[in-house]
């Protein structure tokens, strides 16, 4: 019995000291998303990469009009064809659409050109960023700071620590009161 009172007093002594040493941490956070649109050159950035996008979405679409026009070739002449030429017919629509496949994966795929243009295109802004978000949280003593635009998000947050004016303060850009 004594085993278990000492347990629990340890237990509970454990958990005041967790929970204090919790009130001590000082956390702000920020979104990056915000911080971006706010950022002159990001529209440059954007528009850039929108361009390629609408070009490459274009060539998508030639080639699925292309596919599409086979495939209603193919099914309007289906019966008169032979049995070796309905298997080229199909081959050949096959082959029309792993082409489009491997196009898409090349330029939108994770690894893709889409990707690797935007990653090259906005290194140097996040990395500007993030330098002035590790300034602003030592500046002002911060603990623990949160992005909450990406997988990592808060439920809830006092907008009393929201580092969102004082980081683009950092990089120079002046936002109007809301």
């Amino acid at each position: 019995m004594r085993l278990y009172k000492y347990l629990f007093i340890a237990a509970l002594v454990s958990g005041l000291s967790q929970s204090i040493w919790a009130q001590e941490q000082k956390i702000g956070f920020y979104e990056s998303d915000y911080i971006l649109q706010q950022i002159p050159e990001y529209e440059g950035i954007q528009q850039q990469l929108d361009l390629l996008s609408t070009q490459w979405k274009e060539q998508v679409e030639e080639m699925e009009n292309e596919i599409q026009q086979l495939q209603e070739d193919y099914e309007a002449k289906e019966i008169l064809y032979t049995d070796e030429i309905r298997n080229q017919k199909k081959q050949e629509i096959a082959q029309k659409k792993k082409q489009k496949e491997q196009y898409l994966a090349q330029k939108f795929g994770p690894e893709g050109e889409y990707f690797s243009r935007q990653r090259e295109l906005l290194e140097p802004i996040q990395r500007q960023v993030f330098t002035a978000v590790r300034a602003v949280a030592q500046q002002q003593s911060f603990d623990f700071v949160f992005d909450r635009s990406g997988d990592i998000y808060m439920v809830y947050a006092n907008n009393e620590y929201n580092l969102n004016d004082d980081i683009l303060l950092e990089l120079g850009i002046e936002v109007e009161e809301q």
